[in-house]
């Protein structure tokens, strides 16, 4: 999967950190309206777009007017087509609005897991950001080792934690509103710690106490410190600093348990201390995985269930292939190779939820997009909550249609864009598995219904997740 990388306003790594935008935003000007410096315009090369709104920071006042950077892309994108150019402070960057533009884009840095990047970069961790090549991908394999050995290990155990959300689910009053996205951020944070560091977080105790760290970490990394305001509040500077010390203090702590011992359950952390890393490299991508882990599993659960609520007739088809496929037993490693509809409405929740809604790379040599010249070092965006959208790709676009994956075409641009295939991130390819477990135990037993007059507002940020709390009501299978 592809996902927002740091911004790179020099030869390393540079986060979205800014300063605090004036007050007095301006509006967009087109490049024909302001004034481009010499160099800036040389390296525009005709592409359309933006003129910096601000000499200093570009055009990041507009994309804090537009509330998110994906609908600031959106605008852009619609204004002046599918190849777009804009300003990070005083850097090009280049968007790309349609799938026929990403196939023309050669790039030869086109990292494996740029969501990975972004994330340490806005952590603060550099460990793997001067690394070389070598190391660079021995490390990448230990931990997509580490995530895939996890999930064979810990099947039996995410079974058992949607068993007993179906438990909680089916005790409840049969109109009773069920807070959905509580409940399957609960569930996915139950999921990660325990298959990432183990029994310790049998405990609910202890996930209580690593929920409330990561939602502090979340809620500002989860919009890439955008509107650079962090460092200029220093309650919530300490609150963030506070719980990134007290989850690192955490992940020490299984580390040191858990090295040179065996359990009976293999965690990820497991196969990290099985290689050649520091501890520093095993906190790190310890700490990755469960940020990352959760808050795309929390969100593939919640916008699925969601989706399913809005349609009876793919809820019925779902329960169908689950019974022709489990029967009366319980869902098996072998067979969700089977369950192939299932997998077509986990697919078609990524693409209208528009699950992450960005992704990024730096153009290491020059290169070229519809007889434009990309320069070097520019920043290249992937708008891919634009093209997940686009109707030339997708008939019916906003429609929730998973039978759109029929196609083979369809699922070729899905793994275009990064969402399946090859080119799945190792924390999607988990929430794909745990969701596929959750259905498989939810739908078998509940029609799930959505709440009438409920508007569904959505907060664009690195993962895309309902703005307020979405509410389903439950009712038992006869």
């Amino acid at each position: 999967m592809n996902a927002v990388q740091p911004i790179t306003l020099n030869e390393k790594v540079f986060t979205f950190a800014t300063p605090v935008w004036k007050k007095n935003v301006q509006p967009l000007q087109d490049k024909e309206q302001g004034v481009l410096p010499k160099e800036a315009s040389r390296q525009a090369s005709g592409i359309p777009g933006l003129a910096p709104t601000d000499e200093k920071d570009g055009n990041l006042p507009d994309i804090i007017a537009s509330s998110s950077l994906h609908e600031f892309l959106v605008n852009l994108h619609e204004k002046y087509g599918p190849l777009v150019s804009f300003w990070f402070g005083r850097r090009l960057v280049v968007s790309l609005g349609s799938i026929d533009l990403l196939k023309q884009h050669i790039n030869p840095n086109r990292l494996s897991d740029p969501f990975e990047t972004m994330l340490k970069s806005l952590l603060r961790y550099q460990s793997s950001l001067n690394a070389d090549t070598g190391e660079s991908h021995m490390r990448r394999k230990l931990y997509e080792n580490g995530v895939n050995k996890a999930l064979q290990s810990n099947f039996a155990l995410i079974q058992k934690l949607s068993e007993e959300l179906l438990a909680k689910w089916l005790s409840l009053p049969e109109a009773q509103h069920v807070p959905l996205c509580q409940h399957m951020l609960g569930f996915a944070m139950k999921s990660v710690t325990q298959t990432a560091m183990g029994s310790s977080f049998e405990d609910d105790r202890e996930v209580i106490r690593f929920r409330r760290h990561h939602d502090a970490i979340w809620s500002e990394i989860g919009k890439g410190f955008l509107d650079g305001s962090l460092d200029k509040n220093m309650t919530r500077k300490k609150l963030y600093e506070d719980a990134l010390m007290e989850m690192e203090s955490t992940l020490r702590k299984v580390t040191k348990e858990r090295r040179g011992r065996s359990f009976n359950r293999h965690v990820f952390i497991d196969t990290l201390l099985q290689g050649s890393l520091s501890d520093q490299q095993i906190l790190e991508d310890t700490m990755i995985f469960s940020l990352a882990g959760c808050i795309i599993t929390a969100n593939l659960c919640t916008w699925a269930v969601y989706f399913l609520t809005t349609s009876e007739d793919v809820q019925q088809n779902l329960s169908k292939e689950m019974d022709s496929v489990l029967g009366k037993g319980p869902i098996t490693h072998e067979k969700i190779e089977q369950l192939r509809y299932c997998r077509q409405v986990l697919c078609e929740t990524v693409r209208t939820a528009k699950l992450t809604p960005i992704a990024a790379q730096l153009q290491e040599l020059e290169g070229r997009v519809d007889q434009h010249t990309i320069p070097k070092e520019t920043l290249v965006l992937y708008a891919l909550g634009v093209m997940l959208q686009d109707s030339s790709s997708w008939p019916s676009p906003y429609k929730f249609d998973p039978e759109r994956f029929n196609e083979e075409s369809a699922m070729k641009n899905l793994s275009l864009l990064g969402f399946s295939g090859s080119q799945e991130c190792p924390e999607l390819r988990f929430a794909y598995m745990v969701a596929t477990i959750l259905l498989s135990v939810l739908v078998r037993k509940l029609y799930l219904h959505p709440v009438k007059g409920q508007v569904m507002e959505t907060k664009y940020e690195l993962v895309t997740s309902p703005k307020e709390e979405a509410w389903i009501t439950v009712s038992k299978r006869s």
